[in-house]
C-alpha cells in the first residue's frame, strides 16, 4: 500500500517499564552494573521488566475509523501516547502522518494553575496554531465547551465534566488529520456527549479517527474496524463486527472462570451475517401506510457465537398475531418472537432473552424472561425442551437489516451464565418508500398542521 494512503503505521512497537521494588535500587541501578562490568563481572540488574506492549503492528489508513478495545491494562493508553509523541517507545517505529490531536486521560496538557483561557492558549500552541490563530477561534472554542464564566477561573477548580468539556472543545478546532478519542467522553453529560459525537460524525467524512471505548456497541457504530489489545499485544484485529463479538465472549469467560467453558460456534458458510437487502413482497398494507414491508430469515444454521455445552437454542422464530400474509411485516402489527431451548443440563433459572441490532451492532429493543421467572420460577430438569414467547407491537424501522440475537443463561439479572449466545439469529430486511426518523419508528395516528388565529 502506497505511504501516502497510510495515516498511522505501527511496526513492532513496544514499551518496556523498570519496576524497582525499592526506592534506593534505582541508585544501585545507574551505579552498580557500570562498576561490575569494569572490573569484568556480569551485571546485576536491580529491577523487574513489565511490557506494557510488545511486537505491535498495524496500519491505519487516512479515512478510517478504527476502534482500539481491551481490558484496564491491557495497553491501549501507552498506546495511544508513543503515537500522540508524548510517550518514547522501547522498540519499534510509529509513523503518523499529520497533525494529530488527542482527547486522552482527563486534563493531560493541562495546567491546573492556569484558567481555562490560558490552557486554550497554550495547548493549541502545542498543536501548531498560531497566537493569532488562536485568538481568531476563541470564541468558538469558548462557545462550545460552553462552560460559561469558568472559562476565566484556574482548571483546578474545574469539575471532570468541564475538563472533558474544554479538552473536547480544543481539538475540534485545531484543524487534526488523525484525532485519538480515548474513555474520556465517558464522563460528559447527554447533551455534550451528542454534540462531541456530532463534532466526530463531521471529521469522520475527512479525517482518520482512532476510538478507544469499552462500549462495543459504541466502537460498531462509529468504527470500520477494530484492533483487540491484550497484555500488551495484539490479539486480534478485523471488522469491528467481529472483534467486538469475539471480545465479548472473551471478557464473560474471564467473569465464569472454570465454572462455564465457553465455546466458539463459528459459521462455515457465507450465507450468515448481514447481507444486502434483498426485494421483498409488498403484502398487506397496514391502516396507516407507511410504506414499509420486511422480510424474516431464519438464520440459526449459520450464527456464530458460544456454547457452554448445557442448554441450546434449537429455534429462533417471529410469527404475526395480526391479520395478514405470514412472513411480511409493515410494522404495527402485533407478531410473536419465539424461541425455543434445549436443556442438556438441569438449569435452576433459566432466562431466555433477544435483542434486535441495526447493522451497526446497537441495540435497537429486546427483552427477556426474567419479569416472568422472577415472579413465577421455572425449573428446568436436563433432556427437557422449553419455549420462551415475547408478544409485542412491531415497530417500524428504516430501511436496511437487522438481526436478532437470541440467549438462554441460568441465574438471575445480576449473577448468570450465558449457556448459548446467538448472534444473527434471524435476519430481519425491512423496505421502505418513506423516510424514518430515528433508530426506530412509531405509527402515527394523526399528523396535521393547521392556522391557529389569522
Amino acid at each position: 500500500m502506497c505511504s501516502k494512503e497510510i495515516a498511522i503505521s505501527v511496526e513492532h512497537l513496544s514499551k518496556c517499564y523498570q519496576i524497582y521494588s525499592k526506592p534506593h535500587d534505582r541508585l544501585k541501578q545507574s551505579l552498580f552494573p557500570r562498576l561490575r562490568a569494569l572490573i569484568g563481572k556480569v551485571p546485576q540488574q536491580y529491577f523487574r521488566e513489565f511490557w506494557a506492549l510488545r511486537d505491535v503492528s498495524f496500519q491505519i489508513k487516512k479515512g478510517e475509523t478504527v476502534g482500539i478495545i481491551g481490558r484496564n491494562g491491557s495497553g491501549k493508553s501507552t498506546l495511544l501516547q508513543m503515537i500522540c509523541g508524548t510517550l518514547n517507545p522501547s522498540g519499534g517505529a510509529i509513523k503518523v502522518n499529520g497533525r494529530v490531536a488527542a482527547l486522552l486521560e482527563l486534563g493531560a496538557g493541562f495546567n491546573p494553575e492556569f484558567t481555562g483561557r490560558e490552557n486554550v492558549y497554550m495547548a493549541a500552541t502545542l498543536y501548531g496554531l498560531s497566537q493569532a490563530q488562536i485568538g481568531s477561534r476563541f470564541e468558538r472554542i469558548a462557545a462550545f465547551a460552553d462552560i460559561g464564566e469558568f472559562i476565566e477561573q484556574p482548571v483546578k477548580t474545574y469539575s471532570s465534566g468541564m475538563y472533558v468539556r474544554l479538552a473536547f472543545a480544543v481539538i475540534a478546532h485545531v484543524d487534526a488529520d488523525v484525532l485519538v478519542v480515548d474513555e474520556a467522553l465517558a464522563v460528559g453529560d447527554a447533551v455534550f456527549t451528542q454534540k462531541c459525537m456530532r463534532f466526530i460524525r463531521e471529521f469522520q467524512k475527512h479525517g482518520t479517527l482512532l476510538f478507544v471505548s469499552h462500549d462495543t456497541a459504541a466502537v460498531q457504530n462509529l468504527c470500520e474496524s477494530a484492533i483487540w489489545l491484550s497484555h500488551g499485544k495484539v490479539q486480534m484485529t478485523g471488522t469491528s463486527k467481529e472483534v467486538s463479538e469475539a471480545y465479548l465472549q472473551f471478557t464473560l469467560q474471564e467473569v465464569y472462570g472454570e465454572e462455564a467453558k465457553l465455546i466458539s460456534v463459528v459459521s462455515d458458510t457465507a450465507a450468515g451475517g448481514l447481507a444486502s437487502a434483498s426485494a421483498v413482497d409488498p403484502g398487506a398494507a397496514p391502516v396507516v401506510d407507511y410504506g414499509a414491508v420486511a422480510s424474516v430469515r431464519d438464520n440459526t444454521i449459520v450464527a456464530t457465537g458460544w456454547k457452554t455445552g448445557h442448554a441450546e437454542i434449537q429455534s429462533v422464530s417471529l410469527t404475526k398475531l395480526s391479520p395478514g400474509s405470514e412472513g411480511i411485516y409493515a410494522g404495527g402489527e402485533r407478531v410473536r418472537m419465539t424461541v425455543r431451548v434445549k436443556a442438556h443440563s438441569s438449569l435452576e433459572k433459566p432466562v431466555v432473552g433477544f435483542l434486535i441490532r441495526d447493522r451497526l451492532g446497537q441495540d435497537l429493543f429486546g427483552e427477556n424472561t426474567f419479569p416472568f421467572t422472577d415472579r413465577m420460577p421455572v425449573r428446568v430438569n436436563a433432556g427437557t425442551t422449553f419455549e420462551a414467547l415475547f408478544e409485542f407491537r412491531l415497530p417500524m424501522l428504516p430501511n436496511g437489516q437487522y438481526a436478532v440475537m437470541a440467549s438462554v443463561a441460568d441465574g438471575d439479572r445480576y449473577d448468570n451464565i450465558q449457556h448459548h449466545w446467538m448472534h444473527d439469529a434471524l435476519i430481519v430486511s425491512v423496505a421502505s418508500s418513506k423516510i424514518r426518523y430515528g433508530l426506530v419508528g412509531i405509527s402515527f395516528d394523526r399528523v396535521e398542521l393547521k392556522v391557529t388565529n389569522g
